[in-house]
């Protein structure tokens, strides 16, 4: 009983502290502790890694949350075995997180179905779990949210919001046209990041006709001039394993629907 009143009073206390780990563990890890005679040293701190490993996970958690990633997908999920032109190696060592202290673009480009938005939101997750901040969209949303923040005088504070961010990952440049102001947008908010924050994107164009969706010839040349500058570019090629994989899948259905 004394001991159920003294868990009661530290989980009271914990309850004030906001330290809801210790709150849970303190019990189990005395038990233990008394079973293996560890030191008071060593019970300490058992409980303080127990606090801040579920503190970790809360921020990673809240980190993915925030991001708005379209799906949860890693690099761990990502078969580079239907992708043989990206490297493995190379998206490991960018999972490092390294560009993002170096401020080093990263595009990916190719055709639909190659990959894209998955390696995109696998470097996103990674940034997560290193608890930098991320925000996913796509170049349309992108330019509508600040088209609609100018109309309500307020462009100003949403830009400042995205610069904000350690890491914007921008999907699909290339697959709408833009107007002549939102692709103005899409260069402030690029240019204000460059050799400061990091940009990612995915484009289905090579950059010899992003003409095609920025009319304005020297505003598109500025910026492919950021967005390569020191960039990591890769090319996830032109065959979709997303179409090869849905053409196996309906293979398989017909060898057993014959058997």
């Amino acid at each position: 009983m004394t001991t159920a009143l003294t868990v009661a009073s530290i989980q009271q206390a914990c309850k004030q502290l906001r330290l809801p780990a210790i709150a849970g563990q303190c019990g189990p890890l005395a038990e233990a502790a008394e079973r293996e005679r560890q030191p008071y040293l060593g019970y300490l701190e058992a409980l303080l890694g127990a606090e801040l490993e579920e503190r970790e996970q809360h921020t990673v958690a809240r980190r993915l949350r925030e991001a708005h990633l379209p799906r949860l997908k890693t690099l761990e999920d990502f078969d580079f075995r239907q992708a043989a032109a990206v490297s493995a190696t190379q998206l490991a060592e960018l999972a490092g997180g390294g560009y993002i202290e170096r401020a080093e673009p990263v595009v990916f480009i190719g055709d639909s179905g190659t990959g894209k938005t998955h390696l995109l939101t696998g470097l996103g997750v990674a940034a997560c779990r290193q608890r930098r901040r991320v925000r996913f969209t796509t170049a349309a949303a992108l330019v509508n949210e600040l088209v609609e923040a100018k109309q309500q005088l307020q462009l100003r504070r949403v830009l400042a919001r995205w610069a904000r961010y350690d890491l914007i990952a921008i999907d699909e440049v290339g697959y709408v046209p833009l107007a002549e102001v939102g692709a103005e947008f899409l260069f402030q908010v690029v240019a204000e990041r460059a050799e400061r924050s990091v940009v990612l994107l995915t484009t289905n164009l090579p950059f010899s006709e992003w003409t095609q969706v920025i009319p304005n010839a020297r505003l598109c040349k500025a910026l492919l001039d950021r967005i390569t500058d020191r960039a990591h570019i890769i090319e996830t090629g032109t065959d979709s394993y997303r179409f090869r994989r849905t053409l196996e899948r309906h293979r398989r259905k017909g060898e057993q629907a014959s058997e």
